[in-house]
């Protein structure tokens, strides 16, 4: 079974549920025919990321996420994901969506990342969002 763990670094920033959202993480996996090996989520700041953005990206902007494809694809993905609480808590209140709700789609939107999705052209982000909504939709039902 795929090792999936989630690790926070920031206070009051914790996932619930994790059981449930591991199985519904290996199921996208699934469905998009890839062999999930691990994956590893870190809750962190948006200064923190920043950092990361600025190391490994080369990117001087704050982000709300960060995915890095660590395997082999002849093997299966390994992966982790650095998410923003901040960016998340900042765009949950300019969307006017739940903490919940804006967290599960970025954890989603990393996860489809490690999939083959891309979100640099506009088409590619318009099908991103989609599969991220119809996601969220099963998910929090």
């Amino acid at each position: 079974m795929a090792d999936i763990q989630f690790h926070s670094l920031v206070k009051g920033a914790e996932i619930r549920d994790r059981k449930h959202l591991k199985e519904f993480l290996r199921r996208i996996f699934k469905t998009e025919g890839k062999r999930l090996i691990s994956l590893q989520y870190v809750l962190c700041s948006d200064d923190y990321l920043l950092k990361i953005n600025r190391i490994y990206l080369h990117h001087d902007f704050y982000t709300d996420i960060v995915t890095f494809d660590l395997g082999d694809p002849s093997k299966g993905v390994e992966g982790e994901v650095y998410i923003s609480i901040d960016r998340i808590r900042e765009n949950a209140q300019k969307f006017k969506v739940s903490l919940k709700s804006e967290l599960h789609r970025v954890i989603f939107h990393g996860a489809l990342h490690l999939c083959g999705y891309k979100d640099k052209l506009k088409r590619d982000q318009i099908e991103m969002r989609a599969e991220e909504n119809r996601l969220l939709e099963e998910y929090l039902s």
